[in-house]
């Protein structure tokens, strides 16, 4: 029995110090991988605004708004003061059965649906803002997404932030500056030239100093 105990102690030490060593080399793994993981900064959304030619989008939408929107805005308005204005009037003659109440049923459905336009009117807007948005800016989309694509297949990274998620001085690529070169883009905003290290350094070419001149 005491023979059987001490086999017991002895495999139950093996299997211990198994599983630490296990735990050390995975934690050591895991270390080095952290070390070594390639993290980049970058936002699809922003790299489009910086495009020079989204100062275009940025004009017709001025146009849109004031325009486009503008007038929904007055005709929505316009048209629940109808509705509201007929469904009372209209109330009033079904008291006196010259109108059934079947019409003013009608009439009361168009002024909710006005009614309902005039209310969520923001949320309307700015939905509809959004898709203009979207549609006039889609050619840009069109040059950013595939030029980002191209850096991320090149450079591997492991993980991509956007601006304003991670702290100054962490470790990071711009990912910004590698798009526009693929973009072929002679500059960026300066916001976005300082959010990482440069992932495609230029290499300055020392010139060489002239060979000296043979002696006479």
């Amino acid at each position: 029995m005491v023979i059987v105990f001490f086999n017991n102690i002895l495999i139950m030490k093996k299997t211990l110090s198994f599983g630490f060593l296990f735990t050390v080399l995975v934690f050591s793994h895991e270390t080095v991988k952290s070390q070594t993981i390639k993290v980049g900064v970058f936002d699809v959304d922003i790299m489009v605004q910086a495009m020079p030619a989204y100062s275009v989008v940025d004009s017709l939408m001025q146009i849109f708004d004031r325009d486009s929107l503008g007038a929904l805005q007055d005709y929505n308005m316009s048209e629940y003061q109808r509705l509201d204005s007929t469904y009372k009037a209209d109330s009033a003659q079904v008291a006196t059965g010259k109108k059934s109440k079947a019409m003013l049923d009608m009439v009361a459905a168009d002024r909710q649906k006005a009614m309902l336009n005039v209310v969520y009117w923001q949320q309307i807007a700015q939905n509809r803002s959004n898709a203009k948005r979207s549609a006039l800016s889609q050619n840009l989309y069109n040059l950013v997404i595939p030029a980002y694509k191209k850096v991320l297949a090149r450079k591997k990274y492991a993980l991509v932030l956007k601006p304003q998620t991670y702290e100054v001085g962490f470790p990071i690529d711009n990912i910004f500056v590698a798009v526009a070169r693929e973009l072929k883009l002679t500059e960026l905003p300066q916001n976005l030239l300082f959010l990482g290290d440069d992932p495609d350094p230029v290499k300055q070419q020392t010139q060489k100093p002239p060979a000296p001149k043979p002696k006479n």
